[in-house]
């Protein structure tokens, strides 16, 4: 018989620096999970991907244990490491940031696709052609899947 869930916590946690100080701590400690058992793991899991931002989905079991699922980092995040840039533009419209090409792009659409709601590449690129436009960061050279 499986576990009964009593609840998901989402965090946005840098890969092998989980701590129990805020906001991992009292996240979990609302719920009742072993916060120290939670960071040795996370932290385990996520030693190869160390700095990087890292979203993870803990599902809490009503008898306190937990499992938790490491999710690609965010396109934000990707888009700035690639561009070389701290953060995005306060006027997006406006004032242009950085750029990148469109082989980053599907670089970054390839790798994001498993947590993406989209079934092809080419709807993966739009999304994250998206969110860079969302950025202020423009995107070099022609699209290849303009119609």
């Amino acid at each position: 018989m499986a576990k009964e869930i009593s609840g998901y916590i989402k965090l946005q946690i840098k890969g092998g620096a989980a701590n129990p100080s805020p906001p991992i701590g009292p996240a979990l400690g609302a719920r009742g999970v072993n916060i120290m058992e939670f960071c040795k793991q996370f932290n385990g899991r996520t030693q190869d991907k160390a700095g990087k931002v890292l979203p993870v989905i803990i599902t809490v079991f009503k008898d306190k244990s937990f499992s938790f699922i490491v999710k690609t980092p965010p396109v934000a995040v990707q888009l700035m490491e690639v561009a070389k840039i701290k953060k995005g533009s306060p006027e997006p419209n406006r004032k242009k940031v950085g750029s990148v090409t469109w082989d980053q792009v599907k670089e970054i659409a390839t790798d994001k696709m498993q947590d993406m709601n989209s079934f092809t590449v080419e709807s993966s690129m739009s999304m994250v052609a998206g969110t860079a436009r969302s950025m202020g960061v423009t995107i070099k050279g022609d699209n290849p899947f303009a119609k």
